[in-house]
């Protein structure tokens, strides 16, 4: 079979990784890279991803993307663009994105859903949304496990990251809002945290033909009871050293599914959480009740260099199945179960 011939979009860190895994992947050519980045433009794709040279050069002209007549782009920016996914759709580029907007077709705003399903019939292509979280953990594991049940009272995905061997302060303390008082904590996270992971737990409702009523964003936070030295900084006395985002889904006024990120900087926690290494955790309550852990077996101080092969790899591995599915937003759902061709 003829490789599939891919573009690689951004190559940040989740897209550098991606891009080493086309280059390295036996049923799939690198067609090409795009870059945001005017520096990187010209630069072999191999110097961006760390292998060996490629031949391929990345560009910073959408133009040069689309004279390419990819079979698929990894699409992998910072934040979607739709008037760039359309144009990529409506060029005959099926789209895999780790982006979250494509997760559930009934989620997304109805005018960008129409364009970007309007695009797709123009192009005879398909776009999917996944990765690890939300995707693998937030979709593929809950239908998986809950294919055991004929009663489900209530799923909860735990997520758990401990974030201080991580050397980012700009994402800690910039974005994430670590080490400030908890009284200045942005209360808008909470919505980016329904809009993330809420699409994931309607689409296996729907599966489940549960569909929700609505979905409940809440949040905590506990601060460090001392002054702790973390990768990242130092994090002062009382201010917030962990946070607790859950979405709950509701039917008829009671919790069926529950998406629940743990993310700290240290255990020394006022009040006290109870918390597990990074991974995740899953419970399912009902007939057939379950417990799952999964965690991830690498050195704190490593993590930032390994976890984003978790996201990245599942978006590579499902590059042939987008690129034979029907026209259209594909979700998990859609989809035959993604597998990865290792040989």
């Amino acid at each position: 079979m003829t490789p599939y011939r891919v573009v690689q979009w951004a190559t940040g860190t989740i897209g550098a990784r991606s891009l080493r895994a086309v280059v390295e992947h036996p049923g799939l050519t690198l067609a090409g890279v795009y870059v945001h980045t005017p520096a990187k433009a010209g630069r072999d794709a191999g110097e961006l991803c760390g292998s060996g040279p490629t031949g391929v050069r990345a560009t910073h002209d959408v133009e040069d993307v689309l004279a390419l007549g990819a079979d698929c782009v990894l699409y992998m920016p910072l934040r979607c663009d739709v008037d760039e996914v359309c144009r990529l759709l409506a060029s005959g580029a099926n789209v895999v994105t780790t982006r979250g907007e494509f997760h559930h077709p009934g989620s997304m705003d109805p005018v960008v859903r129409e364009r970007v399903a309007k695009a797709c019939d123009r192009g005879g292509t398909s776009i999917h949304s996944t990765g690890s979280s939300p995707g693998f953990i937030t979709e593929a594991v809950p239908l998986v496990l809950t294919s055991l049940t004929r009663r489900l009272d209530l799923l909860t995905i735990d997520e758990y990251a401990d974030l201080s061997r991580r050397p980012s302060p700009e994402l800690l303390f910039g974005v994430m809002g670590f080490g400030s008082a908890p009284a200045a904590f942005d209360e808008r996270r909470l919505s980016h945290a329904r809009t993330s992971f809420g699409p994931s737990l309607r689409l296996v409702a729907d599966a489940l033909r549960l569909p929700l009523d609505s979905l409940e964003p809440t949040g905590e936070l506990a601060t460090a009871r001392s002054r702790v030295r973390i990768a990242a900084g130092e994090l002062a006395a009382g201010t917030v050293a962990a946070q607790r985002l859950t979405v709950t889904g509701l039917r008829a006024g009671r919790p069926l599914l529950r998406f629940r990120a743990t993310w700290y900087c240290t255990r020394d926690l006022a009040p006290a959480w109870d918390l597990h290494d990074t991974g995740w955790h899953l419970t399912v309550e009902g007939d057939t009740p379950l417990d799952v852990g999964v965690r991830l077996p690498v050195p704190l101080g490593r993590m930032a260099e390994v976890s984003p092969s978790y996201t990245a790899h599942r978006a590579v591995n499902a590059v042939p199945f987008v690129c034979a599915a029907p026209p259209g937003i594909r979700t998990t759902l859609d989809l035959p179960q993604v597998t990865a061709a290792l040989g």
